[in-house]
């Protein structure tokens, strides 16, 4: 068959097709096309001869010798589907008969292993598991900053999603209980989830005692707190508080000065005021130096005092002297309705049930109301107090976990918070912060918005909002593509976005049986301490 005669050849399907000639009959060179030819003329051809598809004789004598044996042969796995026909090859159609399904740049990326390895290593907490990869998931701020080279330079963390999106049971599991496995760990929370009468955590704080305690009797408890008396006593001016913050201020002067913000719905202090409370503050440390600790009580009767004496007022006026006396009776009536209001928590010095376990110690707000100045005050104040004692107990890394964390980061206490973040790092401190929705519980701008832009370890759960789910990509510098993801994650999946140069991964929260029932947050759990349950190995 000469070339022109090719040309007008039928096709496969009847139809006349164009067909470019073989460069054999171009050449002048013999080309064998029919049964029993060994193949194309590239098989003839040195080097190049490895380029070429198989001959079609080939491919089924492959099929023939592989029918039962469970050998693969590559040239008939699904995909695109190949010609093999070597007519319609040499005459041009090249393409695959039949072209395989569409796919998008996220589907691809399977394709690419480096893309879907384990996103982060194995030091550390395990996390739950990477969706894309199915590989395990090691999250750990504390193991992160001390890593060589060091992943982020915060050990702060926010937890961050609706209700019953699974963040609870996560940081339940994740930094609290996982951690305590491991030598010099410890974990305190501030427990605001009311349960049966007492915070969520009332179970697993008596499961984590010590055995020695236990053998003695002695059974770990929440420090509780109520305003019927029924609680504990959390003394303003325990010495343990008293230390300076990272901005180089008494934290004890800072939190005083905060108090009248609390009590008068946000208007804080003017400037006389606090002149008059510090005056008093400085009357009072004079008066019992080598004494007791003093109390709330013993401040405030010292507010309105002026001593013309007092190297400060040297040269002051008697209008200014009298402003000053104003002042300090403006600020002993607001600590009076501190007094007889919330006295019950703040009246008096701290228990001495007010204690750091060595496993977990959890600080139940769970009966205190909603509204006023109780909670976030009580936030604030367990927060210095830990700073305080664990200057005197260092070597153990302890992480802090804030349930309901917009009531301290949304309100004044939040300058308390942006102070101490340095010193809590110094300490061996990760605060952990769970709040629900970034954009309305925290003012953009504020110092606790500050503190959450710090955190570099972001948990993001289920944001149903479009406006919460925007937030989030906008603050932590997210894809914008995961604002849709957020609001449709299931329960206990979320997003893990570490420091500024990773991209977010989704994450699935894995259990064992035991964990979900330590960390059912719906309800007490149906076994006691003392009623079988085996005490945790730590050799860990």
């Amino acid at each position: 068959m000469g070339v022109v005669e090719k040309i007008a050849q039928k096709g496969v399907d009847g139809q006349d097709q164009p067909v470019i000639p073989l460069m054999e009959e171009i050449q002048g060179v013999v080309t064998v096309d029919g049964p029993g030819a060994k193949g194309s003329w590239i098989m003839r051809l040195p080097l190049l001869r490895i380029f070429a598809a198989p001959a079609v004789e080939e491919v089924e004598a492959a099929k023939d010798a592989g029918a039962g044996l469970g050998e693969w042969t590559p040239f008939e796995e699904q995909g695109s589907v190949l010609r093999v026909k070597k007519r319609k090859a040499a005459a041009g159609f090249y393409a695959p008969a039949v072209p395989g399904a569409p796919s998008t740049t996220r589907q691809a990326e399977i394709l690419n292993t480096a893309l879907i390895a384990a996103p982060t290593g194995v030091a550390g907490v395990a996390a739950g598991r990477d969706v894309l990869s199915q590989t395990a998931i090691s999250k750990d701020p504390v193991t992160d900053y001390n890593a060589t080279p060091r992943l982020v330079t915060s050990t702060n963390v926010l937890v961050i999603g609706d209700v019953g999106s699974g963040k609870s049971s996560y940081t339940k599991t994740v930094y609290v209980l996982r951690p305590l496995i491991l030598r010099n760990r410890r974990a305190v929370v501030i427990d605001k989830k009311n349960e049966g009468g007492e915070g969520e955590y009332g179970e697993t704080v008596r499961f984590h005692t010590e055995p020695a305690d236990r053998r003695a009797g002695r059974i770990n408890t929440p420090v509780r707190f109520a305003l019927d008396g029924s609680g504990v006593k959390f003394n303003i001016l325990d010495r343990a508080i008293s230390g300076v913050n990272d901005d180089g201020m008494n934290n004890q002067l800072v939190y005083l000065n905060t108090v009248p913000a609390l009590m008068r719905e946000g208007k804080g202090p003017d400037e006389w005021e606090r002149k008059a409370l510090r005056l008093a503050y400085r009357a009072m440390l004079k008066k019992f130096e080598g004494g007791r600790t003093p109390t709330t009580a013993d401040l405030h009767d010292l507010l309105g005092i002026i001593d013309p004496k007092e190297p400060s007022l040297s040269g002051m006026s008697p209008d200014t002297l009298e402003l000053l006396h104003k002042s300090g009776i403006s600020m002993r009536f607001c600590f009076n309705e501190l007094l007889e209001t919330y006295g019950a928590i703040f009246d008096g010095e701290t228990s001495k049930s007010v204690q750091l376990n060595k496993l977990l110690t959890s600080f139940d707000i769970s009966q205190l109301p909603d509204t006023g100045p109780s909670i976030p005050m009580v936030m604030g104040l367990a927060n210095l107090w830990l700073l305080g004692t664990v200057r005197r107990d260092r070597g153990i890394r302890t992480n802090v976990i804030v349930e309901e964390a917009g009531h301290i980061l949304g309100g004044p206490m939040a300058v308390q918070q942006r102070s101490n973040i340095k010193l809590s790092r110094g300490l061996g401190i990760s605060n952990i912060y769970n709040i629900h929705k970034g954009a309305t519980d925290v003012e953009p701008g504020s110092p606790g918005m500050a503190v959450i832009e710090e955190a570099q370890t972001v948990h993001i759960f289920r944001q149903t909002r479009p406006e919460a789910a925007t937030w989030c990509v906008r603050t932590f510098g997210l894809n914008p593509d995961t604002a849709a993801d957020i609001m449709t994650l299931k329960n206990g999946h979320h997003f893990l976005k570490t420091g500024a140069e990773t991209s977010e991964i989704e994450i699935e929260h894995v259990r064992s049986s035991w964990e979900v029932d330590m960390t059912n947050t719906d309800g007490a759990l149906t076994e006691r301490p003392d009623a079988g349950f085996a005490e945790p190995d730590r050799s860990i």
